[in-house]
């Protein structure tokens, strides 16, 4: 079985950072991608930033570059979403997700992927 469990978020304060976990278990290749979203109250889900097992390949949101850094640590199953300068607006519930695919796409297709962890609060204040 499957499982993501995301680890890292909390309250800070406007411009401070935080870096959030997502360790992976239950794949039985290594031919999967891992995708970030978050999901603030009354808004859609949105794609944060996506990276690809395979080769590194790594996608953040435009809107989010130069604040937010998506890494993996293969060996450790877990990815991390390094948040900067954060912001109000960046409150929200941040997800894990992994698809079984070789690569990630920066349209980042929540419908796409194929397991969800059960998210982690971020809540910026100002």
């Amino acid at each position: 079985e499957v499982q993501l469990v995301e680890s890292g978020g909390g309250l800070v304060q406007a411009g401070g950072s935080l870096r959030l976990s997502c360790a992976a278990s239950g794949f039985t290749g290594d031919d999967y991608t891992t995708g970030w979203f978050r999901q603030a109250p009354g808004k859609e889900r949105e794609g944060v930033s996506c990276i690809s097992r395979s080769d590194g390949r790594a996608y953040v949101a435009d809107s989010l570059k130069g604040r937010f850094t998506i890494s993996s640590d293969n060996a450790n199953n877990t990815v991390y979403l390094q948040m900067i300068s954060l912001k109000p607006e960046d409150t929200a519930v941040y997800f894990c997700a992994a698809e079984e695919a070789l690569y990630c796409d920066s349209d980042f297709d929540l419908y796409t992927y194929d397991y969800w962890g059960q998210g982690t609060q971020v809540t910026v204040s100002s």
